[in-house]
């Protein structure tokens, strides 16, 4: 009975001490401690949309360190592992007492090479804590470290740790990266000579891998690492035999790519999405997946570097690109410098998030705003002609006007007088307001630009101006660009009516390309696109889409230098096609999306002369395109009939019983443009005038319309000169119409002709009605605001 009982009790005290391990183990594994991830910091891998590497980071050691989880790391690798290192890992609590011993017999009893006895949670504590383990101490510090890792972390964390961590020669830590770095794949990915020879490495990664680390291109695995592998490779065959059939590829030769072949695509792109990820705008992954299609960019960089170098001799060092698929907004493409290693260039800048003036290449934007408020439609007629728009006298690129241009044609030539007029009548929003909307940065005040903007004065950056056009595109939404793949596709922001986008892409793609390449393959698809130079010739741009891409094309100096090269039409369009034509020809996907018409929008007939409703009078008529409530649209008064006597030749005056007459119809054009026809050498026959008739025989014509001053301006003047500051006053009249009287405040001031100007001085500050009356008594007003100055 004793002996039972002290049996029994012998059972309990086993089961208490059991219970306590328990509970100790239970609460080490709940007491908050860090995960074995976080020990050690990790490198980053950026890949492109297809999962190929573009950048492998230096983790702040300087080690190349990915962690990958186990569930993604090759189970023949995780078993070559176990097998090679540790095969009783399942089964002891941190350290292997007989291979300690064994350990311990060879190197102190036998002077044999040493051996350390370490399990894998060993060798795991010896990397974390840095221990020195050549010494009985530094042996003993490991097994406690071991044992401390056992009861905080499970088996599987700790072996996940471990493949994460052990070392690959150099500076190369962990199984996932080892497989990244010399085989180019993921860990997931091995095949079983890959996976064990990965195995084998740790155990002496300095010898095995010194052929490849010095190799400047791959190496085969030196014999002594293949010898390793394939004695693995014996050992696991005991286990595996099914394996046996794969026995011919242990005998292939098997290189490993060297540390200085590591990819380095893309580096502007990479560059911009790791500065996004430091300022905390991810999630910290380890893994960053791009939206970067690794083929359109090396198709991008090859055309840059071909155009940069057949136009260095013309001054051309230098230029940048996106590509951008308006279907998701991922940047496909992105080249930030013609050479990211060229110091001389700057390389190293990436030119897409750089501050530029756009030139021209805002002015389908105005146009845009223009049809969507009702200035305008495509076939409006606009005036070609020296303006004054208040204190700014814009000019022409080429120095010349052409008198009146339909708004297509405005666009298409790219002019700058009728693209500041149409910017001028914009209301709710401006082009400023748009550009503020549309998310354009730095902007200084509306103020500070005026109609400047309109050609230039402001300045965006390639990205900013890339979703500008995706917009377009995009039946005018606005949806911001993205670069990780994992970044959401937003639903975006309406900033234009799919009306007005329409009818802008219909102008851009008619505009010719420069190079007159009919048989080029990217005419065979549309292209809408649009060119901008920048004031003293610093900056050469084109933008545009084609297929479902949005394509932006810069041409400059990163120090901001000028050079005559640097035209829009001139040195980007170029570039511009030949990527078009590059993509084309390496057969990228490039369907057209579906442009359906808006249901909203029709065509009606016009009078091409002056772009309004056609009358009888009309000799060509066209069509355009017309928002119903929205576009503006007149009858025709270019055309008009006047009854001349066959007698005299002059105009009839009424009554014409009894007269022999006949009707001839006239073309009455505005004094401004009448004296662009005249400067070019073609004159208009000027209506006929019968001065007896007393202007009876007048057809009614259109009334004067003041162009300075501006409706709503503000004139600043320095009261110390005020006796010498004069304001012009200037008006466009009909053509039936001589002379031009001023009024200001119902106070005559003077007179002027009806292609002249008059110059008036304000008496001091204050609010101005100015009135203009022509000689058949049409008039125009508006107010004018004059401040003083010291």
């Amino acid at each position: 009975m004793n002996g039972m009982l002290r049996w029994i009790q012998r059972w309990q005290n086993w089961l208490v001490a059991l219970g306590i391990a328990l509970a100790v183990l239970v609460g080490c594994r709940c007491w908050p401690h860090q995960p074995l991830r976080g020990w050690l910091p990790s490198s980053t891998a950026v890949y492109d949309d297809k999962g190929r590497l573009l950048r492998l980071t230096l983790a702040s050691d300087q080690q190349y360190r990915l962690w990958v989880p186990l569930n993604d790391i090759s189970p023949q690798l995780v078993q070559g592992v176990l097998l090679h290192e540790d095969r009783w890992y399942r089964w002891h609590p941190g350290f292997n007492p007989y291979g300690l011993l064994r350990g311990a017999w060879v190197t102190y009893v036998k002077h044999g090479a040493p051996q350390g006895g370490s399990t894998i949670t060993m060798q795991l504590a010896r990397l974390l804590w840095g221990l020195n383990t050549r010494t009985p101490m530094g042996k003993l510090r490991q097994i406690a470290r071991a044992l401390q890792l056992e009861l905080f972390y499970s088996k599987r964390q700790i072996l996940e740790a471990y493949l994460n961590d052990a070392p690959y020669g150099a500076n190369v830590q962990g199984a996932g990266t080892a497989s990244l770095v010399y085989f180019g794949k993921q860990a997931s990915q091995l095949s079983l000579p890959e996976a064990l020879t990965l195995a084998v490495i740790p155990q002496d990664p300095s010898r095995r891998l010194l052929a490849a680390q010095h190799a400047n291109e791959e190496a085969l695995i030196s014999s002594g690492l293949a010898e390793a592998r394939n004695r693995l490779y014996r050992d696991w065959l005991a286990r595996h035999s099914q394996d046996v059939a794969l026995k011919p590829l242990f005998a292939l030769p098997l290189t490993l790519r060297p540390l200085n072949r590591l990819p380095f695509e893309a580096p502007h792109a990479v560059e911009q999405v790791l500065a996004s990820q430091a300022l905390g705008n991810s999630d910290g992954s380890a893994a960053l997946t791009t939206t970067i299609d690794l083929n359109l960019q090396h198709s991008l960089e090859r055309q840059i570097a071909l155009y940069v170098k057949r136009n260095a001799s013309r001054g051309i060092v230098n230029a940048t690109a996106i590509l951008v698929d308006t279907r998701d907004m991922g940047i496909r493409a992105m080249v930030g410098s013609a050479d990211y290693a060229n110091a001389a260039i700057q390389g190293q800048v990436n030119g897409t998030l750089a501050k530029r003036s756009p030139g021209s290449t805002l002015k389908p934007f105005i146009y845009a705003l223009g049809f969507d408020q009702g200035v305008l439609q495509p076939q409006t007629v606009l005036r070609d002609v020296p303006t004054a728009f208040g204190p700014y006298t814009p000019e022409n690129f080429d120095g010349n006007f052409l008198g009146p241009i339909t708004a297509t044609q405005a666009l298409i030539r790219s002019r700058n007088i009728p693209a500041v007029w149409v910017a001028s009548q914009l209301h709710q929003p401006s082009l400023y307001d748009f550009l503020q909307q549309a998310g354009i940065s730095r902007l200084a005040s509306e103020q500070h630009y005026g109609l400047s903007l309109v050609l230039g004065g402001g300045e965006v950056s390639m990205q900013e101006l890339a979703g500008l056009y995706a917009m377009l595109a995009n039946r005018g939404v606005l949806r911001p660009l993205r670069l990780r793949a994992d970044e959401p596709q937003a639903d975006g922001t309406r900033l234009l009516s799919d009306e007005a986008s329409f009818m802008v892409m219909d102008i851009l793609r008619q505009n010719p390309r420069p190079d007159d390449a009919a048989s080029a393959p990217s005419m065979r698809m549309p292209v809408y696109w649009k060119t901008g130079t920048s004031w003293a010739f610093r900056d050469a741009w084109t933008a545009g889409s084609f297929g479902p891409y949005v394509l932006v094309v810069w041409v400059g100096n990163f120090d901001g230098g000028g050079n005559p090269a640097f035209v829009g039409v001139e040195a980007a369009a170029p570039l511009f096609f030949q990527i078009i034509d590059a993509l084309r020809a390496e057969h990228v996907p490039m369907d057209e999306p579906i442009r359906a018409t808006p249901a909203n929008l029709k065509r009606v007939q016009i009078c091409l002369a002056s772009g309004n409703l056609p009358t009888q009078w009309c000799p060509q008529k066209g069509m355009t395109w017309f928002i119903p409530g929205k576009s503006p649209i007149r009858v025709d008064d270019i055309y008009r009939p006047v009854i001349i006597d066959d007698a005299t030749g002059q105009a009839a005056c009424p009554p014409f019983d009894g007269k022999r007459t006949h009707l001839e119809v006239y073309e009455f054009w505005p004094s401004d443009l009448q004296r662009v026809f005249q400067q070019a050498g073609m004159p208009r026959r000027k209506p006929p005038v019968n001065p007896a008739c007393g202007g009876s025989e007048r057809v009614e014509g259109a009334a004067p319309g003041i162009t300075s001053p501006l409706r709503g301006s503000t004139y600043t003047l320095r009261l110390k000169q005020l006796d010498e500051e004069r304001i012009p006053f200037t008006a466009t009249s009909d053509a039936d119409v001589h002379a031009l009287y001023w009024f200001v405040d119902d106070a005559y001031v003077g007179k002027s002709a009806s292609n002249e100007s008059m110059y008036w001085q304000p008496r001091g500050a204050g609010q101005y009605t100015i009135r203009v009356v022509d000689d058949h008594g049409r008039s125009d007003q508006r107010l004018m605001q004059v401040n003083l100055a010291e």
